[in-house]
């Protein structure tokens, strides 16, 4: 489906350098910023489990995967959905112990540095607030794995989360934020980072970051679990191959599993759905939080309303309304904005997920966007997955297998399409 598919248990002003000669261009060319490398769109905790009940006196080990680096980086810490104040005892941060078998929760001890939040090396996060910690002195590469390990001392009440990670993290008991290896890491769910947002770099002159917002089909859904093969991760690898420089922008997939533009993420939908709080909010009430929040964003690719379709049923009307609406906010911040065609889906899901008046919905949609001016640019990801034989299909060289989210090579294909011309190089 295009929402979860497993569920746990249910702009800082920039820094200029210190150093160099004193004439003013000089000066300008060793002008640091700080631009966005990997984010996360997180939700408030499910009904029922783990994600609700929260962490007391555990500790949890994060994988996350960079789109572009530099020579430091900070840590942006989120309690946006929690109800009460949330401590952070001790976090840490380093990189993969590549040589052990269990190299996903093992580290590379050299590499291991203390996050310290205004120089202290436990914090509070306030009940709805972010924190982001002060600058590591440990420098990271463009698409470097990076391990982030935070105990939580006492109890934290419902999460603030990811619940679509496509990467397997660590859950343990205690302190476990100096641990060498995993093996204190008991529970180890294929899914979900916890309160944890973002990673920045910092960088010279760099052209921001491109913002991914969409639903699963961005979010991984169909893709190989820990080998970061999303589309957006195989679009940032595309431009670090075309422009291995700091001229590199950042990609930033703000993408939510089930995700729809004018529904809920509780709300029910067909094929007996139930709907889920990790689906979040209705897309134009993400903006603020998952869009202009980011790091030095300038471009917003947004890939939405395949699921206002199969899920709600609502009308191409409604859903280009919303679309336009994204579209004249994205603008409205003097962000460049493109938008995609929305994707196959016939033979998923229960019957009543998709109808022949569902696809022709669909099909409106699409030909209105193929025909509107008013975006910066478009991105036929229909044209590029569907199979031609019967367009109302994925190509089966495409399809994860259950006839909605496409398989690496699919990834890869909608990677591919995208014109590195309209995210301004």
């Amino acid at each position: 489906m295009a929402s979860a598919a497993t569920l746990l248990i249910a702009g800082t002003p920039a820094v200029v350098a210190s150093a160099g000669p004193p004439d003013a261009e000089a000066a300008r060319h060793e002008r640091t910023v700080w631009a966005g490398s990997w984010a996360a769109a997180v939700t408030r905790g499910n009904a029922t489990g783990l994600t609700n009940n929260g962490l007391n006196n555990q500790s949890v080990r994060m994988v996350v995967h960079t789109s572009v680096g530099g020579p430091q980086f900070r840590v942006r810490l989120s309690n946006m959905y929690g109800e009460q104040a949330v401590r952070v005892g001790r976090a840490t941060v380093a990189k993969p112990n590549t040589t052990t078998p269990d190299d996903l929760s093992d580290i590379d001890t050299s590499t291991l540095r203390e996050l310290t939040f205004g120089g202290s090396t436990s914090a509070t996060m306030n009940r709805g607030a972010d924190l982001l910690s002060d600058p590591v002195a440990l420098p990271v590469g463009d698409q470097q794995d990076l391990v982030l390990t935070v105990h939580f001392p006492i109890p934290t009440g419902p999460v603030t989360f990811h619940g679509q990670s496509r990467q397997t993290n660590f859950i343990g008991a205690t302190d476990l934020t100096s641990a060498a290896d995993g093996a204190g890491f008991t529970i180890r769910p294929n899914c979900c980072w916890f309160f944890l947002s973002g990673i920045d770099v910092q960088r010279t002159h760099s052209p921001g970051s491109v913002v991914v917002f969409g639903d699963s089909i961005a979010d991984g859904n169909g893709s190989t679990v820990n080998a970061n093969k999303r589309w957006p991760d195989l679009l940032a690898d595309r431009l670090v191959d075309a422009r291995p420089d700091v001229r590199t922008p950042g990609v930033l997939n703000l993408s939510l599993a089930g995700n729809r533009l004018n529904h809920e993420g509780t709300e029910p939908g067909a094929g007996g759905f139930p709907g889920y709080y990790e689906l979040g909010p209705n897309a134009l009430a993400r903006l603020d939080e998952d869009v202009f929040a980011q790091t030095d964003a300038r471009t917003v690719i947004t890939h939405l309303g395949i699921n206002d379709i199969w899920m709600s049923g609502d009308s191409a009307e409604n859903i280009i309304a919303s679309l336009r609406q994204v579209n004249q906010q994205v603008k409205a911040r003097g962000l460049r904005s493109l938008v995609s065609t929305l994707t196959p889906y016939e033979g998923h899901g229960n019957p009543g997920v998709w109808t022949p008046e569902k696809e022709a919905t669909r099909q409106a949609v699409n030909a209105w966007l193929r025909g509107s001016d008013e975006f910066d640019g478009l991105l036929d990801f229909d044209r590029v997955l569907r199979d031609p034989a019967q367009p109302s299909r994925l190509l089966p060289a495409y399809d994860s297998g259950d006839h909605i989210h496409p398989n690496d090579a699919g990834n890869q294909a909608m990677a591919d399409e995208v014109p590195l011309r309209l995210l301004g190089l």
